[in-house]
């Protein structure tokens, strides 16, 4: 029986149950660490309207103040507005924390690169977060802006507690997580995976969460491109940082599978 259950732990787990443990505690405790900083950096209400006013000016100079269409147009659909508003609140974790474990017990090789480029992109947001506070577009319905995921989120409820309340910032519009992590994750797994429609589908994944974003009010296009800035910079970091720990910490854009890697002698993770 020990035998079975080590032979199953060595095909499950690349580098055992402490690595394993290690990762899942070092994601926890750094995104429990990034909500709590993010709410706490909620800033001044006024601060975060004039920086959203600034960006549709921004965004009407350059002719791309198309958001209230979009909306508008995606509303004459409920099943649009219905799928969007509920992939808003509810799909970002459920598949990001799906996609890391999938590249920790697929692609171990490389998921020491994603997890550190998630850790750098939640730094830079954090950044962001205080110094530009920004409020989300459906705050702002005298620009045609209407609040679709109300009915999704507690956020807004009276009766909400306080420890819900200092995990949330509602004025954590720039940039845009959503499209941060759909890159941190699509990018990697479209180069991984082995079904070429499994590649088209991650590749997709970025601008499907892009149009979520805008369809409910949740943000504006600048603040999906500096997501996708921040989730590039963020590549960049971990890609330096990989020349510490090129054994461990680079992307190998290999498929294959991170247990026969483990077996095959990789080094222990990080």
């Amino acid at each position: 029986m020990v035998a079975r259950v080590r032979s199953l732990e060595d095909r499950l787990l690349p580098h055992g149950w402490l690595d394993a443990i290690r990762q899942l505690s070092l994601f926890a405790l750094a995104y429990l660490g990034y909500r709590l900083v993010r709410g706490f950096a909620e800033g001044s209400a006024g601060a975060a309207f004039a920086h959203a006013r600034d960006l549709i000016s921004l965004e009407r100079s350059m002719h791309l103040f198309v958001e209230p269409s979009v909306q508008a147009w995606a509303s004459g659909s409920h099943f649009v507005i219905l799928l969007a508003s509920w992939l808003y609140v509810n799909a970002q974790g459920p598949i990001t924390i799906a996609a890391l474990l999938y590249l920790y017990l697929r692609h171990n090789d490389s998921f020491y690169f994603v997890r550190n480029m998630f850790m750098f992109a939640m730094g830079i947001a954090l950044v962001a977060y205080v110094a530009f506070p920004t409020a989300p577009p459906r705050f702002l319905p005298e620009w045609g802006f209407t609040d679709t995921v109300a009915n999704f989120t507690i956020v807004n409820d009276t009766h909400t507690s306080a420890s819900v309340s200092a995990l949330f910032n509602p004025y954590a519009a720039v940039p845009s997580m959503h499209v941060a992590f759909a890159l941190m994750i699509g990018w990697p797994l479209a180069r991984l995976v082995r079904m070429r429609a499994g590649r088209v589908l991650w590749m997709l994944y970025p601008f499907v969460m892009t149009f979520v974003i805008v369809v409910t009010a949740n943000h504006f296009l600048v603040d999906a491109l500096l997501g996708a800035i921040t989730a590039g910079m963020s590549a960049y970091a971990a890609s330096w940082l990989g020349r510490a720990r090129p054994a461990v910490w680079r992307f190998s854009g290999v498929s294959r599978g991170g247990a026969s890697a483990a077996r095959a002698g990789a080094p222990a993770g990080g």
